[in-house]
């Protein structure tokens, strides 16, 4: 129980710390320290869907009758393509009907709406944040069943995960915001605010998963594929562009990216 509620409100606090940064900061954050702190992001959450998300999913597949045995025993992927496309549709249409603007654009994405350009500001943040609470909400609902031999320190070792790479990434939310003439107590709220979709995610996907378990046990790998498809089209959509604009050509991105895999992985093993 302990460990549930740690990674529950764990990434939140990574993000709070974070976007605590801008207070430290004194002048705008250099295109170069962006890249690293993207690249990092990317690698933490790229790593998190193979390990704790992605490989868990095709061991549950081994439980459900329908492929345990015969020839469509070789068909075991369909129900990790399911969720892994319902991931992308559903993160894709996020970003189609959410008003959001990325820090680094100056051209909103979404529906039209009149919000504040520091509103759309967090909402792009928290379409980020979003996959990232679901990711960590199915792996702890995913202990509840029968079905799965995941363990509430593998939800905890993703969380971890999550909120070590959401250090930057609040950095990343605060700091730019500050450096455009917003009140440095602002951009740090704002940074606080976009980090509620994490916990919001967790439990909303907590609440459905455990329903969903109780009547179709079939559905733990389809949802496990679902939280990774969502985080990677965050990371295709949003962090690797991140990571690689910006003048002149630098490495930097890629480094972090390699760095970020790494620890993810190494925390996964240990705590997984």
């Amino acid at each position: 129980m302990k460990e549930n509620i740690l990674s529950l409100i764990l990434p939140f606090l990574g993000t709070v710390i974070g976007s605590a940064f801008v207070f430290f900061f004194k002048k705008k954050m250099s295109s170069k320290m962006e890249k690293i702190f993207a690249g990092f992001a990317a690698g933490v959450m790229v790593a998190a869907t193979i390990w704790s998300l992605i490989i868990p999913a095709f061991d549950a597949t081994k439980t459900i009758s329908l492929f345990a045995d015969g020839n469509l025993s070789k068909l075991s992927f369909l129900p990790i393509v399911i969720g892994l496309w319902l991931g992308f549709a559903f993160l894709m249409l996020l970003d189609k009907i959410v008003p959001h603007l990325h820090v680094s654009s100056q051209k909103p994405e979404g529906l039209n709406s009149k919000f504040k350009k520091s509103t759309m500001t967090g909402l792009a943040v928290a379409l980020h944040n979003f996959p990232e609470g679901m990711a960590v909400g199915i792996l702890i609902a995913s202990t509840t069943s029968e079905n799965t031999n995941i363990t509430v320190f593998a939800a905890l070792a993703l969380a971890i995960g999550i909120a070590v790479q959401n250090l930057p990434e609040g950095a990343i939310i605060s700091v730019p915001l500050a450096s455009s003439g917003m009140k440095k107590s602002k951009a740090f709220l704002l940074g606080v605010l976009s980090g509620l979709a994490e916990p919001v995610g967790c439990l909303l996907t907590i609440l459905v998963a455990v329903i969903a378990f109780e009547f179709l046990s079939f559905l733990l790998p389809v949802m496990l594929a679902f939280a990774a498809g969502a985080m990677l089209y965050v990371v295709v959509e949003e962090l690797i562009p991140e990571m690689n604009c910006g003048e002149g050509h630098s490495h930097a991105g890629v480094i972090s990216f390699a760095i970020g895999f790494t620890i993810m992985m190494i925390l996964d093993v240990i705590l997984g």
